[in-house]
């Protein structure tokens, strides 16, 4: 079984590598909304996820971005700022079987330095 070290390890690697897909889906014309938003979804899943298990604390093996955030603020971590990402959580599970509808363009650049902003936050954080 890995320790909460390497899954941490492990899981910021995936977070990583779907953020890098972000950054290269900037053109709507190129990446509907729904992928674009997929990979947002993902990459802040695997991050918070890796922030928990850096924690040491377990996580739920669900794609509610709204559980996650709540599971950290119950291990004192300060998380108001990431409480707009929330909505992202429609784009997991239901994309695989159905459009999401935002009601509005995603704000792709805003989006990329908030998770990219979330990223860098979990590596600065320190193992316990």
């Amino acid at each position: 079984m890995a320790s909460h070290r390497d899954d941490a390890a492990r899981l910021l690697r995936r977070s990583s590598a779907d953020f890098l897909a972000l950054v290269n889906m900037r053109n709507p014309r190129k990446f509907d909304d729904n992928i674009f938003g997929f990979h947002a979804q993902q990459a802040v899943e695997k991050a918070l996820k890796a922030w928990l298990a850096i924690l040491g604390a377990s996580y739920p093996f669900r794609h509610d971005l709204a559980e996650l955030l709540a599971a950290l603020e119950s291990h004192g971590q300060k998380v108001d700022d990431l409480w707009c990402l929330v909505d992202l959580t429609s784009f997991a599970v239901q994309l695989r079987y159905d459009e999401v509808d935002a009601g509005y363009p995603l704000d792709r650049e805003a989006l990329i330095k908030a998770v990219g902003l979330l990223i860098d936050r979990v590596q600065a954080t320190p193992l316990t």
